[in-house]
């Protein structure tokens, strides 16, 4: 048992010390305007405050984003069929894809998959 609060406590004191040494070290100086300016997709903040946001690109992105997680959720699905003696795994993946198929014609229905409009 103390071996185990000496080691907590050694552990404790490496990862202090080690978080003061990147401290110490990461020392930036912060009088650069343009470092300290936060990158707005290539155009200059200061000048365009307001400049308005396009919802329909953010969808098109969060939809992207969903499908492209759940196309990796499917990569191990392959390998849990081939490997099972029962049906359950591709019951499931055909549940999975039906539902990212309604997904995507709710998607289309409400036009949020057209750029163009």
């Amino acid at each position: 048992m103390v071996t185990v609060f000496m080691y907590s406590f050694i552990l404790f004191m490496i990862n202090t010390l080690l978080l003061l040494l990147g401290l110490i070290i990461n020392k930036r100086s912060y009088s650069d305007r343009e470092k300290n300016s936060p990158f707005e997709c290539g155009f200059d903040p200061s000048i365009y405050t307001r400049a308005p946001f396009s919802m329909r690109f953010f969808l098109l992105t969060v939809i992207f984003l969903i499908f492209d997680i759940e196309i990796i959720l499917l990569i191990p699905l392959v390998t849990n069929i081939m490997a099972s003696n029962t049906h359950w795994p591709l019951t499931s993946s055909i549940l999975f894809m039906f539902i990212l198929l309604m997904g995507l014609y709710h998607e289309w229905n409400q036009g949020s998959l057209n750029w163009m409009k």
